[in-house]
């Protein structure tokens, strides 16, 4: 995994505090890979409740994550029971670590 410790606790405490405490973040994609450079950050928001404005949300939490991380592209997927479920979610549940 191609995070430091430290970009993975700025992570999830930029995750409790836009999606609240019982969101949680899964790293998938390029990111997993240790002899792959560069790449965004490809980061699933599960939630155990409704999302009332998912575009935002994603949206707020890509944005302050970038900035976190010195501007570093952050792609933010959604995972909520009132969402429709695509295949890139089954391959970031399948594929991806908890953090």
């Amino acid at each position: 995994m191609r995070l430091t410790q430290d970009q993975i606790h700025t992570i999830r405490k930029l995750v409790r505090q836009t999606a609240g405490e019982t969101a949680r973040v899964r790293l998938f994609g390029s990111r997993l890979d240790d002899g792959a450079k560069g790449g965004d950050v490809d980061l699933m928001l599960e939630l155990p409740e409704p999302a009332d404005n998912p575009a935002l949300l994603a949206a707020q939490l890509s944005a302050r994550i970038s900035r976190a991380m010195s501007g570093r592209k952050v792609d933010v997927l959604i995972s909520a029971p009132n969402l429709m479920r695509l295949p890139i979610h089954e391959i970031a549940l399948q594929e991806g670590v908890l953090l």
